[in-house]
């Protein structure tokens, strides 16, 4: 992947530093580009009009898992959590001016923690806190800020880290293919005849800071599939129809719950599945996400879609059209 790692630099008036909503009104008003995989040409549009390139007896497929304010603070700490563990244990970050070796800090709201082991892989420890299940939950949620990067100036509340459909708390950062859709948007394409459905796969963490970012393959990620999704899913095969995820986390949970007969399976599991171009994807045809920096396995995910060349022609014409990056960004639609 070292041509894609080199392929492009994003410059720093593209990275999208507030939600959108505070500059057009409307989180349904970013841009998209629409690349078509085979013929490597690009449309370039308004997400808005994601309706007129979907299908009756298209399926589109959404995580609805939420995000939690997974930054943790203490006098001489922080922490930033990564994904859970057991009750009391977390793969986390922490970051600390403390001499090394230093166990046990104590953060905001009198919650302790302590670590107690090596992570799924450098810089994340596991850490075990004082508190546990919903008065866990209870402390991150009175005490903890949302996963913010050095390209947002400012911090948002938590409620701009979520979709409009969330339900199921998780993530520590935002599933972001799905910030764009709008209730109404989601109304115009059920009476298109495009099918909605729904899983969950509580995102990691993407980065690591220091230019270090998560080896895709030690990087265990939580999903869950419904059986009226797996059902849904499969029966849209059946028909012909296409499915399309709404983020790289769909296509990876998806893509893990795949049985020997070429069936989505219900369930909940771990999933370590690395994508990448010379994965076959078995069930997932398109895909809608944002804009992804050049070293994130996301953009290697992206290949198994796209030929490598055209992708890299495809975001450097993406780059040359002013489109922004990041979580509050605009929109890439990748089509057959």
């Amino acid at each position: 992947m070292g041509a894609l790692a080199n392929s492009f630099e994003i410059p720093s008036h593209l990275n999208a530093k507030m939600p959108i909503e505070w500059t057009r009104g409307r989180r349904d008003q970013v841009g998209m580009m629409v690349l078509h995989a085979r013929s490597g040409k690009t449309i370039h549009t308004q997400f808005r009009q994601l309706a007129d390139f979907l299908q009756s007896g298209d399926l589109l497929l959404f995580n609805n898992s939420r995000t939690i304010p997974a930054v943790l603070k203490g006098a001489d700490v922080e922490i930033r959590l990564s994904r859970k563990r057991e009750d009391e244990l977390w793969e986390a970050i922490l970051l600390t001016n403390k001499e090394e070796g230093h166990q046990d800090f104590v953060l905001e709201g009198n919650l302790h923690c302590k670590i107690v082991g090596k992570g799924s892989e450098e810089p994340l420890q596991v850490l075990s806190f004082s508190k546990e299940g919903g008065d866990f939950f209870d402390h991150l949620y009175r005490f903890g800020q949302p996963i913010r990067y050095e390209y947002i100036d400012s911090p948002w509340p938590l409620d701009y880290y979520q979709t409009v459909f969330a339900s199921a708390p998780g993530s520590v950062e935002m599933p972001s293919a799905g910030r764009a859709f709008s209730w109404e948007m989601l109304k115009g394409l059920k009476e298109k005849g495009v099918q909605t459905e729904f899983l969950q796969l509580h995102a990691g963490l993407s980065y690591y800071e220091n230019n270090q970012w998560p080896n895709p393959k030690h990087h265990p990620e939580a999903f869950q599939i419904p059986r009226l999704t797996a059902q849904r899913i499969n029966e849209t095969k059946a028909n012909g129809g296409r499915i399309v995820a709404v983020g790289t986390t769909v296509v990876r949970a998806v893509e893990s719950a795949v049985n020997d007969y070429g069936k989505v399976c219900p369930g909940k599991g771990l999933t370590t599945l690395y994508i990448q171009q010379d994965y076959e994807r078995k069930i997932v045809d398109g895909l809608i996400t944002g804009f992804h920096e050049p070293q994130a396995s996301h953009l290697h995910l992206l290949t198994s879609f796209v030929e490598e060349s055209s992708l890299i022609l495809a975001y450097q014409e993406a780059l040359g059209h002013g489109y922004l990056w990041h979580e509050f960004g605009d929109m890439n639609l990748i089509l057959p």
